[in-house]
């Protein structure tokens, strides 16, 4: 299973790494990070119980699914100006 995904990506001339995973089961959580020169700027905590009740009734897909959801929203996010 996908445990998570990384990009770096320039806005405006500005260098973004952008970094989400999935923390397991023994920490439910799917969370992503957001660095510029090293330092984190942003962290999105989101519990599985909350990506699980929004997906399929397939709990690992339903995880994969939001991974890849939750990474490429803060990406055109990025893209867009409008965070952080």
């Amino acid at each position: 299973m996908q445990k998570g995904f990384n990009s770096d990506i320039t806005v405006r001339g500005q260098k973004y790494h952008v970094q989400t995973e999935d923390w397991g089961l023994q920490n439910p959580f799917l969370v992503s990070r957001i660095f510029c020169n090293g330092a984190v700027l942003k962290t999105i905590k989101i519990p599985h119980d909350k990506v699980l009740s929004l997906g399929s009734t397939q709990k690992e897909d339903a995880i994969k699914n939001a991974l890849h959801r939750q990474h490429s929203s803060i990406i055109d996010t990025l893209m867009t100006g409008a965070m952080p």
